[in-house]
């Protein structure tokens, strides 16, 4: 089935009307909207109406007869842009709940001759297990950094691995930006993964100028984007880092790693470069409106303005860095500076509910914790989670809010239900409340989940196939 996402002569937007050309016009009335849009205009009962997968109008009140199709009555909703993950490791969906109280190298080293035995039928069913509960969480959009390809176990090469991961997206009806990862740093180099999981720089690049041609889409409305993402700096060389960002210049495409997550990064920065790791990064040509960074903890005033300055980005994972002690992210600076900062769930293993809402709160609670009430509001949460991660991923123009013009991913969330119905602010009920019933998620104006169910998988057969995965991967590897 990744075969189907492939490049076939079509745009993105061909097939995506393809899709839905069946579907009529979807008019959602009566709900507080929040645009997210420039200004940041709110609606306190108003409507928003798609037709195919475009938004056509947003604003106060009813939104007219003129409009003919599926009426939603909103009354007791809140509206807001789908929210965009900018940071995860889908794979790791079956290996939960390992080294829950390790450190970031503790738990790497725990898990990666774990993570050596995927292939590509695991590797299918941990991306859909780890999607499916992003959409019933408000996820619309999606990255993926896939870097541990195993040297032919069960005969699946990094093509069938990443190919498993794109057919997971397209089941569960996700817009998708996986990136082709990789690592060619092993122990016998000084690096931290097994040799037997990382390739040589020919291999990697072969394979991620072949993962660009077949799948990247770039159209307005693409389903399918392709980044390339060498790991970190303590498990890539130079080299390949400096060839990858040559490589995905030459392509067009964007560049992701993993950046500043722990003290034990800075310290090997600073003993194998003599440079701070945004310094490093620097000699290598990864600053730049193409690149964003995972984590983004440990960042000195210094590297915080080289990144304004340049445009570099960053994904904040405020769940898996608590879980692994790493630390909390400046990110009222961060955002002060003018750097785009979105927010990721990071890897199942590191972050087992992996919920890209629990994000929203805890990037507001944490950011409160360390600079006061005033270091990061609810509806910065909010812009976090939906415009802050479309500019991480250079898609501001398409999605991250409600206007006119924009791809028609959006969400529904009931707040009449008991848990919330007395919180006098809307957009505070859904941050700092508990999770909201979904009541409709729509990406590319096509529905996903529908009162709370997830519409085109079955979470009891795909509960099943997970537990089935992870006995499968754990017993290849001894555990």
């Amino acid at each position: 089935m990744a075969s189907a996402w492939r490049k076939a002569g079509s745009s993105g937007s061909e097939r995506a009307r393809g899709a839905i050309s069946a579907v009529p016009k979807t008019i959602i009335e009566g709900a507080h909207v929040v645009t997210n849009d420039g200004p940041r205009t709110e609606y306190s009962s108003g409507h928003v109406v798609v037709e195919d997968n475009v938004i056509i109008a947003v604003g106060d009140g009813p939104a007219g007869d003129d409009h003919q199709g599926r009426r939603v009555n909103g009354a007791g909703c809140l509206v807001t842009p789908g929210f965009v993950n900018t940071h995860h490791h889908l794979y790791q969906w079956v290996t939960r709940g390992f080294a829950v109280d390790g450190t970031l190298f503790e738990w790497l080293t725990t898990l990666y001759p774990v993570w050596a035995q995927l292939d590509a039928d695991i590797t299918r069913t941990a991306a859909t297990g780890a999607l499916a509960t992003l959409a019933t969480s408000g996820c619309t959009t999606s990255t993926d950094h896939h870097y541990v390809f195993p040297h032919g176990v069960n005969g699946s090469g990094s093509e069938e691995l990443l190919g498993a991961e794109i057919d997971a997206a397209r089941t569960v009806g996700l817009r998708f930006h996986p990136t082709r990862g990789s690592m060619d740093l092993g122990q016998s180099k000084g690096g931290l993964p097994p040799d037997h999981v990382v390739e040589d720089i020919d291999t990697i690049l072969a394979a991620s100028e072949q993962a660009i041609d077949t799948y990247h889409d770039p159209s307005f409305d693409s389903m399918l984007r392709i980044a390339l993402a060498p790991c970190s700096p303590f498990s890539v060389t130079g080299e390949l880092l400096q060839a990858s960002a040559d490589l995905a210049r030459r392509k067009g495409v964007r560049l992701h790693t993993h950046l500043c997550e722990t003290l034990d990064e800075e310290a090997y920065c600073r003993e194998h470069f003599n440079a701070t790791p945004v310094e490093y990064m620097e000699s290598v040509g990864w600053l730049g409106p193409d690149v964003w960074y995972a984590h983004a903890v440990w960042l000195d005033d210094a590297s915080i303005a080289k990144m304004a300055a340049t445009g570099t980005s960053a994904a904040h994972c405020p769940s898996s860095n608590a879980r692994l002690g790493s630390g909390i992210a400046r990110v009222r600076d961060m955002r002060d500076a003018g750097i785009a900062v979105g927010l990721g769930v990071d890897g199942a293993a590191s972050n087992e509910y992996c919920s890209l809402w629990e994000e929203l709160r805890h990037a507001v609670l944490f950011a409160r914790a360390r600079g006061g009430p005033q270091a990061l509001t609810v509806r910065d949460a909010v812009d976090l989670a939906t415009m802050g991660g479309a500019r991480v991923l250079g898609r501001q123009d398409e999605i991250g809010s409600l206007e006119v013009g924009k791809l028609a991913d959006l969400a529904v969330w009931r707040l009449d239900t008991l848990a919330h119905i007395d919180v006098a602010d809307p957009v505070a009920a859904l941050v700092l409340g508990g999770q909201p019933p979904l009541e409709l998620l729509l990406v590319n104006g096509q529905p996903v989940v529908e009162q709370d169910a997830l519409l085109n998988v079955d979470p009891a057969a795909l509960a099943t196939e997970v537990n089935q995965a992870s006995k499968r991967l754990l017993a290849r590897a001894g555990r």
